[in-house]
């Protein structure tokens, strides 16, 4: 019996705990508790605005990619166009007045159909890359078939233009073919200069 009720005294130390001990501990529980939902709230919030800045990115690559489609979407076709061109530039090119008296009408079909292919072209926002003579060459425009001396013109120059190049949109579809000019030979000083 002695047992018993030293047992049963400790018993009810044990439930006599100190008030303010026990809201302590469950001041920290509940603190536990709410940084592991804050926590938890601020993981599935970052988790929110990286799907939502990734369908964000996917819309906007969709958008970029459509664009590319509908205004390069036919290159190919185009770049085998540009052979009919260079035809039908050709052919005219070698027309002469008396071809002009014989077949009039044909020729000028011709030159129509021609303005006609430009004209598409223009729609459907394929430029002509035509270079003048004297022009500075641009590699990213213009693909030099040979380089020459040339009196009177400076390194760089473009002397000859063999075919119109062409761009769709802001790509290259076939670049202008130029002749450039490695720079003109030294002129010989005058006899008659002397310098003093």
């Amino acid at each position: 019996m002695i047992e018993d009720a030293f047992l049963d005294a400790i018993d009810e130390e044990e439930q006599e705990e100190d008030p303010v001990e026990a809201a302590e501990e469950e001041a920290a529980i509940e603190a536990d508790t709410i940084e592991a939902l804050v926590t938890e709230r601020d993981e599935l919030k970052d988790r929110l605005l990286r799907a939502y800045a990734e369908s964000e990115n996917m819309r906007k690559r969709a958008e970029r990619d459509r664009r590319d489609a509908e205004l390069y979407g036919g290159s190919r076709l185009a770049r085998d166009l540009l052979s009919v061109y260079d035809n039908m530039g050709r052919a005219l090119d070698l027309v002469t007045d008396e071809m002009r008296e014989v077949a009039g009408p044909v020729l000028e079909g011709i030159e129509l159909t021609q303005r006609e292919l430009l004209s598409v072209f223009a729609k459907h926002k394929i430029d002509r890359v035509a270079p003048e003579l004297g022009d500075k060459f641009d590699p990213k425009k213009h693909q030099a078939m040979f380089e020459a001396p040339v009196p009177g013109t400076k390194a760089g120059e473009i002397i000859q233009v063999m075919t119109t190049g062409f761009i769709i949109g802001d790509r290259l579809l076939r670049p202008a073919q130029v002749g450039v000019s490695s720079g003109g030979p030294d002129l010989p000083k005058d006899a008659g200069d002397t310098d003093a």
